[in-house]
């Protein structure tokens, strides 16, 4: 496996889920990241590990707002996933697989493991396995500081990324320390995070201004929506992570859905 630093990432845009757009390439589609290859950018997925090991490329765990089918993708199989179109596409749940084919190592990716149901050392272990003779620039986030813990502990070469955002915002239930833990990233202490990926409306908050201004770490910024917001985050450095716009123009793409 080839060893990349956070300096690999830097002057790269990466669009979130793929450069989608409706109908015809949906957030997290194959035609969302050729898509985003052709244009000279990066990308941010999300991997789900299924039950026959096959590592699955969508955002949620349940089906439903994506394919309009009831169940979650971790009960399905590799066979199984060109039964559910995407959207009102033609296009179908990818694989890990399929989406490393597309980039070729062309241009980088941001990798976001989303464990279900504990099952965070077998999803983080699977997609080294698949990552070991890929030649393109990668590094791998998550909410999970489970995932951070594996990857520190089995993996350390690979750039390591936590996730997060103001949970005293959001509608998750969590504990009071659960919500300090994750806002401020307590657990960064123990995982050693290479980079912070925060909300970009969020991102003043103490905890990510502690690990970015004091700690030194690199930043990312989800989900950059506008020309504005991405200048913004260029200037301060972070690696931006953006949807449904032309960063060149700041145009809205066609049936763009913020996501």
């Amino acid at each position: 496996m080839k060893t990349w630093t956070c300096k690999d990432f830097d002057g790269w845009l990466f669009a979130h889920r793929g450069y989608h757009r409706e109908p015809d390439a949906p957030e997290n589609s194959l035609k969302a990241f050729e898509l985003a290859v052709e244009n000279g950018f990066g990308a941010e997925l999300d991997v789900h590990l299924c039950k026959d090991g096959t590592l699955a490329i969508l955002h949620d765990s349940k089906l439903k707002r994506l394919t309009g089918k009831k169940g979650v993708v971790e009960d399905l199989t590799k066979d199984q996933l060109g039964d559910y179109p995407l959207g009102q596409s033609t296009q179908t749940i990818p694989t890990l697989a399929q989406v490393l084919d597309v980039f070729k190592g062309r241009t980088p990716l941001i990798i976001e493991l989303k464990p279900v149901n504990g099952n965070e050392k077998a999803l983080t272990e699977a997609v080294c396995k698949e990552l070991e003779t890929y030649d393109g620039p990668f590094c791998i986030e998550s909410f999970y500081p489970g995932v951070l813990t594996y990857l520190k502990a089995h993996y350390p070469q690979i750039v390591r990324g936590q996730l997060a955002m103001n949970y005293f915002n959001s509608k998750k239930k969590m504990s009071l320390a659960e919500t300090v833990v994750g806002t401020n990233m307590i657990h960064g202490f123990w995982t050693k995070p290479d980079f912070i990926a925060y909300r970009f409306s969020e991102r003043a908050n103490f905890g990510n201004r502690f690990w970015l201004g004091v700690m030194k770490k690199q930043g990312a910024s989800w989900t950059i929506h506008n020309k504005e917001e991405l200048d913004q985050a260029l200037a301060e450095g972070l690696w931006p992570i953006f949807e449904n716009f032309d960063p060149a123009t700041g145009e809205r793409l066609p049936g763009a859905k913020d996501t």
